[in-house]
């Protein structure tokens, strides 16, 4: 048997609109784990929000592996090693923080306690709260409430605007981090060099195994560097229109168990039985 990696992003892709896997993803991704197979979740959540999703899936037992903060750092779920850890730049955090405010948008990074946050409040601090389940603390200074490296920064603003303030953040900051969008309204601030891609191709090195290997789902923006690396790129029917061109499959909805379709289909060999309300598309 062929060894696959299949590598779900989270929110959107393996999880429903209640950030629950459901019982017949979670059945199918239980069994090519017991045949061999490594199951990877890449998210641009902070550990501590990719964990109870790995625990659920038994990672410790079946050796899967997290690649949090959007590829900033891997992890064995084993042994819980950390096999890869980049963080950004301690110097440009404040910085970071200062144009948000100078901005008017939202700003967070993570720590052990939760979530550190600018003063300003919006619907889409409060989803990030809610989807990685950690606790969102407001401080005029937040830089002064933690005194270690972290992985990432996320931004928050509208839809209408997230693209041109990424762009000021680009600009401004480009040449010594990446920057990226996750959702319309998730602005990704991240080491230089992260993504999902280059992640999974780390890990993949670290496995022996060639990315052809590989299939990679999500929805995201931050999803579509994993998707065109990947041996073979899936997209959910609910993706971004820009994810779906990048993919070599559309699949159902993540609201439609679309990663149970895959697993059924081309690391299986069957097809689920249960109708379903469309249909998956090749590109």
């Amino acid at each position: 048997m062929e060894k696959k990696i299949l590598v779900l992003d989270l929110d959107g892709t393996l999880t429903n609109k209640e950030k629950k896997v459901t019982p017949p993803t979670r059945q199918a991704i239980r069994t090519i784990q017991e045949q061999g197979h490594i199951v990877v979740l890449a998210s641009g959540r902070p550990t501590p929000g990719v964990l109870p999703v790995a625990e659920e899936l038994e990672f410790e037992k079946y050796g899967g592996y997290i690649l949090s903060y959007n590829g900033g750092r891997i992890i064995r779920c084993s042994d819980g090693e950390v096999l890869y850890n980049q963080m950004l730049p301690d110097d440009i955090v404040p910085e970071i923080f200062a144009m948000a405010d100078e901005l008017g948008i939202g700003m967070m990074t993570y720590d052990s306690k939760g979530i550190l946050a600018n003063l300003h409040h919006d619907k889409f601090m409060e989803l990030e709260a809610f989807i990685t389940h950690l606790d969102l603390h407001h401080y005029e200074t937040p830089m002064a409430h933690f005194n270690v490296s972290v992985n990432k920064c996320l931004g928050t603003a509208p839809a209408e605007t997230a693209q041109e303030v990424m762009q000021k953040f680009e600009e401004k900051f480009g040449h010594r981090i990446h920057v990226d969008r996750s959702e319309p309204f998730f602005i990704e601030l991240l080491p230089m060099g992260v993504d999902k891609a280059s992640s999974m191709e780390r890990l993949c090195e670290i496995l022996g195994l060639s990315m052809d290997n590989a299939i990679a789902c999500g929805d995201g923006y931050n999803d579509i560097s994993m998707i065109k690396a990947a041996g073979f790129g899936v997209a959910m029917a609910n993706a971004q229109p820009l994810v779906k061109e990048a993919a070599d499959y559309i699949t159902l909805s993540n609201e439609e168990d679309g990663v149970a379709h895959v697993i059924h289909k081309f690391m299986l060999g069957n097809e689920i039985t249960q109708q379903h309300p469309s249909q998956p598309t090749h590109l």
